[in-house]
This record gives C-alpha cells, sequence and structure tokens, in this order.
C-alpha cells in the first residue's frame, strides 16, 4: 500500500515537470559590453529579476524565447562591442527544434539560440528535468527492489 502511494506521487511530479506549465515566460533585458544584467553569466532566477533594473520575465504568447549574441567576433580584443539580448520571439524554428545558430538579425550577422519553455532563454541547461526525476525515484526504486528481496 505504502508502495502505491509513493508510486503515485512520483508519477504526478513527472508528469508536472512534463506539462512544463501554461505560462510560458521570458528573460527580456540587454546588455552591451560590460553595462548591464543581461550578459553572461547569467546568474538569475525568476524571483530575483524583480529587485533587478532593465531585466524582467515577461508572458509569451509563442512559448518561445530567444537568446542573441552580436559582436565580440573571432578578432574581438575585449567584450567591449559584445551586446547580448534576451527576449520572447514571435515564432521558433519551422522543425520546433531547440538550437543556436549563426544567422542575419536586424540586418546584421549575430549568433542567435531558440528555445521553448518557461524561462528557458537564461544561461542554464535547457533540459535539467530529467535529472529532477531521478531524485525522488531512485530512493523509491531501492525501496521497493529491498522489499522484493525480503519476500
Amino acid at each position: 500500500m505504502q508502495f502505491t502511494s509513493h508510486l503515485l506521487a512520483v508519477i504526478l511530479l513527472i508528469s508536472l515537470v512534463s506539462i512544463d506549465g501554461l505560462l510560458r515566460r521570458c528573460y527580456q533585458c540587454r546588455s552591451r559590453g560590460e553595462l548591464g544584467s543581461c550578459k553572461d553569466p547569467f546568474t538569475f532566477n525568476a524571483t530575483d529579476v524583480e529587485q533587478e533594473p532593465g531585466v524582467a520575465a515577461i508572458p509569451c504568447a509563442s512559448g518561445w524565447c530567444g537568446k542573441v549574441i552580436e559582436g565580440g567576433g573571432t578578432y574581438a580584443i575585449d567584450d567591449y562591442d559584445l551586446a547580448i539580448q534576451r527576449m520572447c520571439v514571435q515564432r521558433g524554428p519551422d522543425d520546433n527544434m531547440d538550437r543556436c545558430a549563426d544567422t542575419i538579425y536586424n540586418y546584421k550577422k549575430v549568433y542567435m539560440c531558440f528555445c521553448q519553455g518557461d524561462l528557458c532563454n537564461g544561461a542554464r541547461s535547457w533540459s535539467s528535468a530529467p535529472a529532477m526525476i531521478l531524485i525522488p525515484v531512485v530512493p523509491l526504486i531501492a525501496s521497493w527492489l529491498l522489499q522484493r528481496m525480503r519476500n
């Protein structure tokens, strides 16, 4: 009976993680050089953003977030020309796949990333959900195996 209730709790947790929320938000900000808080490494989370001027977590109807890195090419000596912008984009790639690539944006050659998910255009990994699922599952499986070995 106890195992069944634990199993149902894990299934509920997995379903909540995979839903990824109905409201999708994106970070919105822009930094150039050493100015601003939008540059990498981007260390904010959804609650930190409320106190940081120039950085916001905005609702995104398309569900697609973007990050644009402009300037700072191969021959750049420092980050003075480097600009980073995070935003909600109107639509993602035609094949609905997260990706980063060199492209033309506002008539400039830039490096742009697209991702789909709540606040996915921060600096953290875009796929941390599978690791989060393993945390409650491993002890549950170990408990089940021990119970089977005793019987």
